[in-house]
């Protein structure tokens, strides 16, 4: 409905403004108190990490034996049942599902999204604890591959948003797509990056100019999620020449016009850097061959979540020093 979405643009607008530093489940959970008011036909749920995901919204009711009404599903430990589930939810009509859980767990779910892809149903998915950066429970937690999975997957937009304002951009565009989405969201809290009104607009195109170079430009760094501040910190001490692109759905980003696309990624530029804390292989289409990623080529490791990111490189000096060595 037109007045649905009239009330997200103004709650994207109004996070542009007032946003603290929040992680991007937190932004999720935010963004999906917004929908459920708007949205009725939700239909929520967990597979037994409601309160990790934030899956959970103040006036949500158990679904269960005695409150069959009910709009939230507690699915327990079953991610592939709960995925399999939403499809049938979605492909009986009347209902807008989305389910959570930790990113690395859409393994267990991986058919169940596959065929909502395959048979082009809007469900969403709330992948939480999205990268290394997770930081404790060590690699069989950490997502590593499972990104580049997700966004090969035909007809299933993926969205790793870097702020509060793009995880309700992310969550807007999810409810209008006619299909299924991911969402990719942080454990750590991740700060509110300025943009101005076309900025704003643009995250919905799937990529974009975060910061624009302020003389002759000679470097481009593509980011999303939590890595994004690492590249506009790095590029404040780089200087006036570098830009950094958000490219929180790289989907989205493909489906654009060839001029918007050239507008974005100058191809006169071939100094570029990719940086994501996850596998690297999808980055190298943007990059190129004189470019570079920083990404993950092995498992994660054990330990405090800053610290398991900065002994894998995802630190401002080592984006630096990567920039220099182009």
């Amino acid at each position: 409905p037109a007045d649905a979405m009239t009330a997200l643009d103004q709650a994207i607008r109004q996070t542009q403004s007032e946003s603290p530093k929040l992680a991007t489940r937190k932004a999720s959970q935010n963004a999906i108190e917004v929908v459920a008011k708007v949205f009725p036909e939700v239909l929520g749920g967990s597979a037994d990490l409601g309160h990790s995901n934030l899956t959970v919204w103040p006036d949500c009711q158990a679904n269960t034996v005695t409150n069959p009404g009910g709009n939230y599903m507690h699915y327990g430990v079953r991610e592939f049942a709960m995925c399999a589930l939403m499809n049938g939810v979605a492909l009986h009509g009347g209902f807008l599902p989305f389910g959570g859980t930790f990113l690395i767990f859409m393994e267990y779910a991986r058919n169940a999204v596959r065929m909502a892809a395959l048979m082009k149903q809007r469900v969403i998915y709330v992948f939480t604890h999205d990268s290394i950066g997770l930081g404790e429970d060590g690699p069989t937690h950490q997502p590593i591959e499972q990104l580049a999975s997700l966004r090969a997957t035909p007809g299933l937009e993926t969205w790793r948003p870097c702020d509060t304002t793009e995880t309700f951009v992310a969550w807007k565009e999810a409810v209008a797509y006619q299909g299924p989405t991911a969402l990719a969201l942080s454990r750590q809290g991740l700060a509110n990056q300025p943009r101005d009104d076309q900025q704003l607009a643009d995250i919905a195109r799937g990529g974009y100019v975060l910061k624009p170079e302020t003389g002759a430009l000679d470097l481009i760094m593509i980011t999303t999620g939590s890595e994004v501040e690492l590249a506009v910190a790095a590029a404040d001490i780089l200087g006036s020449g570098v830009r950094v692109v958000s490219m929180p759905s790289t989907s989205r980003f493909d489906q654009q016009d060839a001029s918007y696309r050239e507008s974005v990624l100058p191809s006169a530029c071939a100094k570029r850097l990719a940086i994501e804390a996850g596998h690297p292989d999808g980055w190298y289409k943007y990059v190129g061959l004189q470019g570079a990623v920083i990404g993950m080529h092995t498992f994660g490791e054990s330990g405090p979540g800053g610290e398991v990111m900065k002994h894998f490189g995802f630190t401002v000096d080592h984006v630096v020093e990567s920039a220099k060595a182009l």
